[in-house]
């Protein structure tokens, strides 16, 4: 809603315009003003004034008629229009009545009385106004799918819509509710270090904030996104809350990026020995013996075998819940150890060491999460610890251990470290940074993010800091096992 009044005056007679201007000059008004009936009509229109000051003797339309044409228009029926005439008889004010003026005043003008009068019906129009808005914005917030709330200062609930309390699992909101609290009791606040200080940001990067109820047994992960915006001191609402159900974007994002690593990771290794064969053969065919030959041919045929095997497995991922479904092939934590060989050896990784600290009986402690999701997530932290390393030859150790939580997971590297801004947005989908001292820009890009959406998803945790003996990233996954969710 706009600020300022707006008064248009409708006169046709200059001095009667100048001496209105005169009386509501310096009271904080904006003033606007028509010589005819047509004009004010198009002024009208274009303003949506706060009040109109309409004379009723006028030529051509006069003021019951411009009045009459106002209340018949759906936007301007609703503004107020005080009626200026020198006619105190009865039959001209029922006449005004039923073309819809609100009030009269007689001229010579009192100003006292004009200024008063005015004061008055812009208030009541400001405040029915206002009224409406609120109608309007009430209607809208009980009916909407998203969820709304409003904090005090204290970050305790003072207003919920139905779809708030759907979410929060609640019906009745007891007095001295703490938001997150409330939140908390379902839901993991991710990413952590933005929800560090409560509803304020840690930093002024924009970062976006969850809350995520992870999976169960018996049923999948749901995601809200939540945004904060803080109202003004003055009042005792300090915060709008706004929750939205992102769970299928994010689905639909993971979906991608994965079937993204399934091409990209799964096809490489089987395409190289086909397709370099394949040149071989066409440059040097002649020269080659009929074992030679065969060889090659073996060579590619097991390629080939080894590619459609691939595209196969390819095809059935295809099913987009195969990643977040729970039951589907659980990893057990000494499944890791194969899956680490594979990868760099897929990745032509050289230097990889897996250490296991304190775990007894690994074949027999299944995590809650599947292997292919593993995998994805290992083939992800590899492939950028060997983009990102100036020589693109990281030595990369795996450390395993157990806590309370889980399965703590360590991918560390020898590499260059990163900035605390980097750092806190490496979770971040397209997150570019400044550039480096190398003169690259690290972008983040999807892969983190989506690890980050996976690990969330089960209700672990991850982190990133720089190594302190050396340069290098460390990043540090928490897996919770099965017997934790069951």
């Amino acid at each position: 809603m706009k600020q300022t009044t707006t008064i248009l005056i409708v006169d046709d007679e200059p001095t009667a315009r100048d001496m209105l201007e005169m009386l509501l000059a310096n009271q904080g008004y904006e003033l606007a003003s028509a010589s005819n009936g047509l004009e004010a009509l198009k002024l009208a229109a274009e303003l949506i004034p706060d009040v109109i000051l309409l004379d009723v003797m006028m030529p051509e339309m006069d003021g019951f008629e411009v009045c009459e044409h106002l209340r018949a228009d759906p936007i301007l029926a609703g503004v107020p229009v005080l009626m200026v005439t020198a006619l105190d008889d009865r039959d001209s004010r029922l006449q005004g009545i039923e073309a819809g003026a609100d009030d009269f005043i007689s001229k010579p003008y009192d100003r006292f009385e004009l200024r008063a009068r005015l004061k008055t019906i812009t208030k009541l129009n400001r405040y029915r106004r206002l009224l409406n808005e609120q109608v309007k914005f009430e209607w809208v917030v009980e009916k909407t799918d998203d969820a709304f709330l409003i904090l005090d200062k204290n970050e305790e609930i003072i207003y919920t819509n139905p779809q708030a309390r759907l979410y929060l699992s609640t019906t009745d909101i007891k007095e001295n509710t703490k938001f997150l609290e409330l939140a908390r009791e379902e839901y993991h606040c991710q990413p952590e270090d933005a929800w560090a200080n409560g509803l304020i940001y840690t930093d002024e990067s924009f970062k976006p904030r969850y809350l995520v109820r992870p999976e169960s047994a018996r049923s999948h992960a749901f995601w809200l996104q939540a945004e904060v915006m803080e109202m003004g001191n003055d009042s005792v609402e300090k915060y709008l809350i706004r929750l939205r159900d992102v769970t299928q974007n994010i689905s639909s994002e993971r979906v991608r990026w994965t079937f993204q690593g399934q091409i990209n990771h799964k096809l490489r290794s089987p395409l190289m020995p086909i397709t370099s064969g394949l040149e071989y053969l066409k440059n040097n065919v002649e020269q080659l013996s009929e074992p030679q030959l065969k060889e090659f041919l073996d060579v590619m045929h097991q390629g080939s075998v080894r590619l459609q095997s691939e595209i196969e497995e390819i095809l059935k991922f295809l099913n987009l819940s195969q990643v977040d479904k729970l039951a589907w092939d659980n990893c057990n934590l000494n499944d890791i150890g194969t899956m680490v060989n594979s990868i760099a050896e897929s990745l032509e990784i050289e230097s990889v060491n897996l250490k296991s600290q304190g775990i007894k009986n690994q074949n027999q402690i299944p995590l809650f999460i599947s292997s292919r999701a593993v995998e994805l997530i290992l083939t992800e932290l590899f492939s950028n610890a060997k983009k990102f390393h100036p020589q693109h030859t990281p030595n990369l150790e795996i450390h395993i251990s157990q806590l309370s939580e889980g399965i703590c997971l360590q991918v560390i590297d020898d590499g260059t470290h990163l900035s605390p801004d980097q750092l806190s947005n490496i979770w971040t989908s397209y997150y570019q940074a400044e550039k480096d001292f190398t003169g690259q820009l690290p972008g983040m890009g999807l892969g983190l993010a989506m690890v980050s959406s996976l690990i969330w998803n089960i209700g672990g945790k991850c982190t990133a800091f720089n190594r302190q003996d050396q340069n290098g990233l460390v990043i540090e996954i928490i897996l919770p096992l099965m017997n934790v969710k069951d």
